[in-house]
């Protein structure tokens, strides 16, 4: 009987400290939301859609660095006759 009220009475306190905890959480204060915040948001989604395309055009240049280096090294070995 003992272990019953308890276990009855740490209910009872977990419940009264979990609706306190509920109600700091359902609180305005910890959404700090300016008229700031969709720029904030906007220019975080323009990184995301734009590190594709820069990412591309980094990938191509080397690519076509790699290339024009190849031909001038093979220039070099093998003249053409003409």
């Amino acid at each position: 009987m003992k272990h019953v009220w308890m276990k009855t009475l740490l209910l009872l306190i977990a419940s009264v400290a979990a609706t306190s905890a509920q109600a700091a959480v359902d609180s305005y204060r910890f959404m700090h939301v300016t008229i700031s915040t969709p720029w904030y948001i906007f220019l975080f989604l323009l990184m995301g859609i734009f590190a594709p395309f820069i990412l591309m055009a980094v990938l191509a240049w080397t690519s076509a660095a790699r290339k024009s280096n190849r031909a001038a090294v093979d220039s070099e070995h093998k003249p053409s006759v003409e």
